[in-house]
């Protein structure tokens, strides 16, 4: 696997999250919120159009986000994208749930020793 697939079955995998994120932020319609996540990744991570649209009808759908039209500017009028109460909730329980995973997988993933004894379940710096 290489680090492109890696980084966009990251991102698919977790796009709800990151959506509400950047909604979060600042209001945005489709292209706007793709290039903010590409921008806050350094161009590293790229998010599909099918991801993307996919996952702001799902949310919609859910009530997290709601959608309003825009002014017409530069050839027509676009779909913005707002968080709405529930979706400022689902996003802060969300953030606290990937804290948690992420203390997890640090503490296993940078654990450099660990032996099984009579003892089972002590953990060795």
């Amino acid at each position: 696997m290489n680090a492109a697939t890696a980084t966009s079955s990251l991102i698919s995998g977790h796009i709800d999250i990151i959506l509400l994120k950047i909604i979060s932020l600042e209001d945005g319609y489709g292209y706007s919120i793709s290039k903010t996540i590409s921008s806050i990744t350094n161009g590293i991570c790229d998010v599909k159009e099918a991801t993307l649209y996919a996952g702001l009808r799902r949310l919609e759908a859910e009530k997290l986000i709601a959608s309003y039209w825009g002014d017409e500017s530069q050839g027509g009028r676009r779909k913005y994208y707002t968080l709405t109460q529930a979706g400022r909730e689902s996003l802060a329980e969300s953030l606290a749930k990937w804290e948690m995973t992420k203390d997890l997988m640090d503490k296993i993933l940078n654990r450099e020793h660990y032996r099984r004894d009579n003892h089972a379940g002590t953990a060795y710096n």
